[in-house]
C-alpha cells in the first residue's frame, strides 16, 4: 500500500477562519495498491480531509499512520494538529484514532522515535518543534515538551545560490522543517530553515523530553536555508539538503557526543546551471551507495555517488515528469521511487537501477492533486 499525503481544499464542514492557506487541489490522504513487480499505482480510496495532510508516516509495524494538518487551527488558535490512524491489515484502509494539538502553527513533518513511543513535528510557520507520545492503542498524547526556535534570521540571498538566483521562501522567521532521531534514539535533530542552523537535541526516552545539546547548533552558509537530512546507513555521515543554496552538506556524525562536523560541500545542480532552484528532499539508497537530491524549478533528482569516506561525486540527474518535486519516496524492497511532484498534480513512478544507481521512468503516472508526501506500508509482513 500507498499512502500519499497532500495539500487539500477545505471541506464543507471546516470553518473558513480555520484555513489561512491557499487551498489546494488534493482531498485529502490518497490510498493505492502498489504492484510488487511494475510499480504501477492502482487507486484504493480517499481518506477525506480538508486541512491539508501534507506529511504521512507510517509505523514500523505498517499498523498506524500519522499525517500533519498543516492548515487546520485548533481551539481558535494558530497551532496545527497531527492525526492518527490504524491501518486495515487486510485492506489497508485507515480508521481515524484521534487528532490532537501539533504544538505550533503549520505542522509540515513528522517523525517517529526508534522507541516506537514519540512521534516527532516540525511547525514550519511556528518555528517549533514537538514530542507526541504515542499511546497504547496508536493514538497520539498531549505534547510532552515543545522547543521553539531563537534567533538571527538569515539572509534573503544564499551564499551558495546559483548564478541567477531569486530563490527565496524561509528566511523571513524561524522556520523548523524536519527533525527525525539519530538511529540510537539518544539524540533528535531538527533544521530551521529561516536560522540556517541544525540543533541537536538530547532525548530523554522515559519523559519525552528534549534537553540542549553541546554544542546545541551548528550553522549553515548564511541564507543557504537546511530543509531536510538523511543518515547514511553507517550512521556515521550525515547529508543535508539546503533549499535557497541547493547544496548538499556532508557532515560526520560522532554517535557518542552527537556532534556533527562539515566536510564537503556540493551543488544539488548540474555544472553550469544559472537561476532559481529550490531544493526539497533528500535520500540515501538501503546500501549506503547512492545519494539522491531534488530540484524544484530545476526540476530534477540529483544523483551522486557516495565515495569511501562519504564524499559525493555528482553522476547526473532525472528529470521528475513533473513540476515541483516536493518529495520522494523508495518503495520497500528499493527497487522503485515515487516522485511527488507537487504543482503537475501527479505522482511519477522510477525503477532504481540498483548497480548505477540512476532513475528509470516507467512510464507510469499517477493523477494526485499536489501531492506532497508518500509513505508505504508492506501488508504481507
Amino acid at each position: 500500500m500507498a499512502y500519499v499525503g497532500t495539500f487539500s481544499s477545505p471541506l464543507g464542514d471546516v470553518l473558513p477562519t480555520q484555513v489561512d492557506l491557499p487551498p489546494g487541489n488534493g482531498r485529502g490522504i490518497h490510498l493505492f495498491t502498489v504492484d510488487r513487480d511494475s510499480g504501477a499505482m492502482t487507486a484504493a480510496g480517499v481518506h477525506e480531509m480538508g486541512t491539508s495532510p501534507s506529511c504521512v508516516v507510517a509505523n514500523a509495524d505498517g499498523t498506524r499512520l500519522y499525517s500533519t494538518n498543516e492548515t487546520d487551527r485548533v481551539d481558535n488558535s494558530k497551532q496545527g494538529s497531527v492525526s492518527a490512524f490504524a491501518i486495515d491489515p487486510n485492506s489497508g484502509q485507515l480508521a481515524p484514532l484521534g487528532t490532537v494539538p501539533s504544538g505550533g502553527e503549520g505542522p509540515t513533518y513528522a517523525s517517529l522515535h526508534p522507541s516506537g513511543r514519540f512521534l516527532l513535528v516540525a511547525n514550519y510557520f511556528g518555528g517549533s518543534v514537538s514530542v507526541l507520545p504515542i499511546l497504547a492503542n496508536g493514538s497520539l498524547g498531549k505534547a510532552t515538551d515543545v522547543k521553539l526556535d531563537e534567533g538571527e534570521i538569515g539572509p534573503t540571498t544564499a551564499v551558495h545560490a546559483p548564478p541567477g538566483s531569486f530563490a527565496f521562501s524561509g528566511h523571513d522567521r524561524t522556520h523548523a522543517h524536519m527533525i527525525q532521531s539519530d538511529p540510537s534514539g539518544r539524540y533528535v535533530i531538527h533544521v530551521d530553515l529561516g536560522l540556517d542552523k541544525i540543533f541537536v537535541w538530547k532525548f530523554d526516552a522515559q519523559t519525552g523530553t528534549l534537553s540542549p545539546n553541546d554544542p546545541p547548533s551548528v550553522s549553515l552558509p548564511p541564507g543557504d536555508g537546511p530543509r531536510h537530512f538523511y543518515f547514511h546507513p553507517n550512521g556515521r555521515w550525515f547529508y543535508s539538503i539546503q533549499e535557497e543554496g541547493s547544496t548538499i552538506v556532508l557532515f560526520d556524525y560522532d554517535a557518542a557526543t552527537g556532534r556533527l562536523t562539515s566536510r564537503q560541500t556540493i551543488s544539488t545542480l548540474p555544472p553550469g546551471y544559472a537561476g532559481s532552484n529550490f531544493c526539497s528532499e533528500i535520500l540515501v539508497s538501503a546500501d549506503g551507495r547512492f545519494v539522491y537530491a531534488g530540484n524544484r524549478l530545476h526540476d530534477s533528482i540529483g544523483i551522486f555517488a557516495v565515495g569511501p569516506r562519504g564524499e559525493l561525486s555528482f553522476l547526473g540527474y532525472e528529470w521528475t515528469r513533473g513540476n515541483y518535486p516536493r518529495s520522494f519516496a523508495f518503495d520497500p524492497t528499493g527497487r522503485f521511487l515515487v516522485c511527488c511532484n507537487q504543482r503537475a498534480d501527479n505522482l511519477a513512478v522510477f525503477k532504481v537501477n540498483q548497480k548505477t544507481g540512476g532513475l528509470d521512468f516507467t512510464e507510469h503516472y499517477v493523477p494526485v492533486g499536489n501531492p506532497s508526501s508518500v509513505a508505504f506500508v508492506d501488508l504481507r509482513k
